[in-house]
């Protein structure tokens, strides 16, 4: 039978660190995932099994023709190189660079358009096959690059992550393919950060802990040890305390009822297009809300809107914090009172430097720091490092996906935001680093000096601050739009 085994191995993940293995074996056919906290080790595991990290003791032996892997990291370094194409040197005068399609990208490095129309019918992104994919949504990617993926019909998958950045339907779309799959002979091995996101049909689990594989067996016996331990952990969280503001957040200055957030008649579009197709919505004082819709809906085009680096926002009728938008407010006097997570700013934070220095840059709304830093500055910025467990002299790209998102976090709520902008900001975390983002956003919230916009693919993961929802809904026409308030709903 083909296997995969590793006994006693020891493999170097740096000077200083090392990922240890005592004893797995791997059959053809099983279907396995491994859960671990931030930082330990899973990412380095799945390049283990792969063959990809060095192996300095012990013995790896694989029987496996065809392995394929799949990452956050991965999609990271794709849509950099593909951004990357637009300011290389190569191109002539009159020559635009417009990048590859996803049907390119999707055939990479397996060609069979046949192979790769059945693929993207499957994921629901045929027509998405002709466009640029350095446009598509970070969920729209993942597809992609899982069909990409599967493109070989590899004997050995392992997929880092698979589910963070796809809407529910999504999730269930692939759970769905990756059990067909397992029933056609592939042997999988799921990454993953959540617990309760292992599908039904896996049913072997692995749990890392700094770096070593300290549990393994079948599922429910696994399972009951984890939950143990996820229960004494939450029994810490009750007495938590935010570090402070650097000084009493500067608030806008806005007229009795004067909403936050005010959008008429809101237009987004490319070509004959719509992505945002006239939205009414108004945020009032107090309110928080959660934004939820399918991939590619359009929900982090609204919010680059709000936040000025979407260029169509000076075209529409937005007022921000009291003041229309194309008034003659500068970018910076937008972001002095926004704190922001997406994936596309931990994408474009390309730049080499400490997690300290992420964190810092929050209070500037910069990407690196360019300007004096103040002793208390760094006193709030320890003890954010300390709350959120992040070592500050780390290099950022260094960490694990999850431990960089943490610190993207921590530099969006460093100087208590008047507006905090969470868009997707639980993707790459533990499920115990996401009770303690939620139950900070949740502190932060009670406070009563900054407000809320919340986008997640998962409705469950809403913290419980939420008192709004701003649904976007499928239409054959494109989306319509529907605001409930969460008296009038389950939460």
């Amino acid at each position: 039978m083909t296997s995969l085994q590793i006994s006693q191995g020891q493999f170097r993940l740096s000077d200083t660190r090392q990922l240890s293995l005592p004893q797995l074996t791997i059959r053809s056919g099983e279907s396995w995932a491994f859960v671990g906290a931030n930082g330990s080790g899973k990412s380095a595991l799945a390049r283990a099994l792969s063959g990809e990290l060095p192996l300095l003791t012990g013995q790896r032996v694989s029987d496996f023709q065809r392995i394929v892997t799949l990452s956050l990291e991965q999609l990271q370094q794709l849509v950099s190189e593909e951004w990357q194409r637009n300011n290389t040197d190569l191109l002539s005068a009159d020559e635009e660079d417009i990048g590859r399609t996803t049907a390119e990208i999707i055939q990479q490095q397996w060609q069979d358009q046949a192979r790769c129309a059945q693929l993207a019918a499957q994921f629901g992104i045929s027509a998405l096959l002709n466009r640029r994919f350095k446009y598509l949504s970070t969920g729209e990617t993942r597809k992609a690059l899982l069909c990409q993926a599967l493109m070989s019909q590899p004997d050995l998958l392992i997929l880092d992550e698979p589910f963070d950045g796809l809407d529910s339907d999504s999730r269930s779309q692939l759970t769905g393919l990756l059990a067909t799959q397992v029933q056609q002979g592939c042997t999988l091995l799921l990454i993953l950060n959540r617990f309760d996101q292992i599908p039904n049909f896996v049913t072997q689990i692995g749990v890392l802990a700094d770096g070593v594989l300290v549990s393994q067996g079948e599922r429910q016996w696994v399972m009951q040890q984890a939950l143990i331990a996820q229960l004494a952990h939450y029994e810490q969280q009750r007495e938590l305390k935010l570090p402070a503001a650097d000084v009493v957040t500067a608030q806008p200055q806005l007229q009795a009822q004067q909403p936050l957030i005010r959008l008429r008649d809101g237009v987004v579009s490319y070509g004959e297009r719509p992505i945002i197709n006239r939205l009414n919505w108004q945020v009032n004082h107090g309110e928080h809300w959660q934004i939820i819709g399918p991939n590619g809906a359009g929900k982090s085009t609204l919010l680059s809107l709000i936040t000025g680096d979407h260029p169509q926002g000076y075209s529409n009728d937005l007022t921000l914090f009291g003041r229309r938008r194309g008034s003659g407010e500068t970018i910076w006097q937008i972001k002095r009172h926004i704190g922001y997570v997406s994936s596309s700013l931990h994408l474009d934070y390309r730049i080499a430097t400490n997690v300290r220095s992420v964190i810092l840059s929050g209070f500037f709304d910069s990407i690196g720091i360019y300007q004096a830093i103040s002793d208390r500055q760094q006193q709030l910025t320890n003890q954010w490092l300390q709350l959120l467990q992040l070592p500050g002299d780390a290099a950022l790209h260094s960490l694990s996906w999850g431990q960089q998102r943490l610190a993207l976090i921590a530099r969006a709520l460093v100087k208590h935001p008047a507006l905090l902008i969470l868009d997707e900001p639980l993707q790459g975390l533990d499920g115990l680093n996401r009770q303690l983002v939620l139950r900070v956003i949740d502190l932060l919230m009670a406070q009563g000096n900054s407000q809320l916009l919340f986008v997640s693919h998962h409705v469950e993961d809403a913290p419980q601050c939420i008192t709004h929802r701003l649904l976007f809904v499928p239409t054959e026409q494109g989306y319509c739009y529907q605001q409930q308030t969460v008296s009038s709903v389950a939460n």
